[in-house]
């Protein structure tokens, strides 16, 4: 008799055990305006990210991994919902979608992991903006800590003034303050505490979202000195890079307050610009460090999932501008890495990926039962082994009608009023040579037109802010309301 008790404990013992290790935790990292340049990506020389190096290492770390839309709004709702831009017609910073009728119940990730029997929580900026009242914000997260953000600011403005307004986030710099007193820092600090003091009979789905190297770009001196205060730091750009590109390709940046290349430079406020976002970037690494030494801390590390994403990229000066909004490589490449449970340790992989993908890959990790309505696909066959194959390419869109197709080799633009780019990504990987009108590459055009989104509806209902609309009929743009005309002067 107590043989057989005894085999009945070990085999419901085994049985808990077996789910507990089957539904690991997962701690989901969110970067602001992150581009490539972090040290596992290789996007700038002298980056300095060794948090994220370590958790690259630890895991697999994708190198051609690509944001929907280059707009934190639109990509943020994408990869939440699991959808295309395209889809939804979300392409600016409004509206939120629970304010549409189709996309209202939708399930996003963390409420699918909610229904699976995940405890969720957030803090900082993971969904773009505010989410509502109490009843709505509980019913997108269980436990919310705070919004994060700038944190301590300046008594005045650092930079000058720019030609397009002066708007208050276009701001950078150093000056003294602490860094504890910086939203982000807040914002591992609540997350820290989760981690060590959070309950441990479920499973739990912590989303953290750092705002910076989001604009104003402000950082302690320490972060600074870690960047030489030279021209070395600077982005190689070409000389008027953007004669062989379309006007249209301006349209999508047309009156943003983000200045352009020849004013930073005019300013001498280039060099600065980009030593405050390489710096910042070096902060918000160490506060990732503080995430992944909290999990080792409290002994779940490895029943933890890891992934760190940037919602989109930053242009420093590359195309004549900074800012995002753009459909080249800059402002598309983000980081994405994945470690954990079910991840091969030092995997690089060069496939063209999604932040689409992100849903159904961690409901595979965690065996959730998948769905069939996502637009994206699990990455988990490259988890497992990072050379293997995927055929469709990466997909950016930006208002509609204009997209970026990213395959292993090439990048294809085309943008409402037809206009095209191609660039070879191997042997012209900063895009200074628009290869599309040559008549040698039309197959390669050819190919990646095929790619291009099949369902690409008109901007949602309260779309206001930064959407870029086109009529074929009478070739006139209209950007937030007002046409360009043909003839309008490029906004310096």
């Amino acid at each position: 008799m107590m043989r057989v008790l005894l085999v009945c404990w070990l085999m419901m013992n085994s049985v808990a055990f077996a789910a507990d290790v089957a539904r690991p935790n997962v701690l989901f990292i969110a970067i602001d305006d992150q581009n490539d340049w972090v040290g596992a990506l290789g996007g700038h020389p002298l980056a300095k990210t060794p948090q994220i190096d370590r958790l690259a290492a630890s895991g697999t770390v994708f190198l051609n991994a690509h944001c929907q839309a280059p707009l934190c709004n639109s990509s943020r709702t994408s990869l939440m919902l699991g959808v295309r831009p395209t889809t939804t017609g979300v392409y600016g910073l409004a509206p939120w979608f629970r304010s549409l009728d189709e996309w209202k119940d939708r399930a996003t990730l963390p409420q699918y992991f909610h229904e699976q029997g995940y405890r969720t929580l957030t803090v900082g900026k993971i969904h773009h903006g505010g989410v509502g009242g109490p009843q709505e914000r509980a019913r997108e997260f269980d436990v919310w800590g705070s919004a994060g953000g700038i944190g301590v600011k300046p008594d005045q403005k650092l930079i000058p003034p720019t030609p397009m307004g002066n708007h208050p986030l276009m701001d950078w710099g150093v000056f003294p303050h602490r860094d504890e007193d910086k939203g982000d820092y807040q914002v591992a600090s609540w997350a820290v505490d989760q981690i060590e003091k959070g309950p441990r009979d479920q499973p739990f789905f912590l989303s953290v979202g750092f705002f910076l190297p989001h604009v104003p770009c402000y950082a302690t001196q320490k972060w600074f000195d870690l960047y030489p205060d030279d021209d070395s730091v600077l982005p190689l750009i070409k000389a008027d890079d953007r004669g062989d590109t379309p006007r249209f390709s301006w349209y999508l940046h047309w009156n943003l307050p983000e200045p352009r290349l020849k004013w930073v430079a005019e300013n001498k406020e280039w060099r600065n610009l980009v030593r405050s976002y390489l710096a910042c970037t070096s902060f918000v690494d160490a506060q990732v460090g503080r995430l992944t030494e909290a999990l080792t801390k409290a002994g779940i590390a490895d029943n933890t999932i890891i992934v760190l994403w940037g919602d989109h990229g930053f242009h420093l000066g590359e195309k004549g501008i900074t800012g995002k909004n753009t459909l080249w490589e800059r402002s598309t490449r983000v980081p994405l890495i994945f470690a954990g449970p079910g991840v091969s340790a030092k995997g690089r992989c060069t496939q063209p990926v999604e932040l689409l993908d992100m849903y159904p890959t961690l409901c595979e990790l965690c065996h959730l039962p998948p769905r069939t309505d996502l637009e994206g696909i699990s990455l988990v066959p490259q988890l497992k082994a990072a050379e293997t194959w995927r055929e469709r390419p990466a997909i950016t869109s930006h208002n509609q009608g204009n997209h970026a197709v990213r395959s292993h080799q090439w990048r294809y633009i085309r943008y409402a009023d037809g206009s095209e780019e191609l660039y070879d990504m191997k042997a012209d990987p900063r895009e200074w040579t628009n290869l599309a009108a040559m008549p040698e590459y039309k197959k390669i055009v050819a190919e990646h037109l095929r790619w291009l989104p099949k369902v690409d509806v008109a901007p949602a209902k309260g779309s206001a802010q930064r959407v870029l609309t086109y009529d074929p009929e009478t070739d006139v743009a209209t950007w937030e309301g007002q046409p360009i005309l043909r003839s309008d002067p490029v906004p310096e």
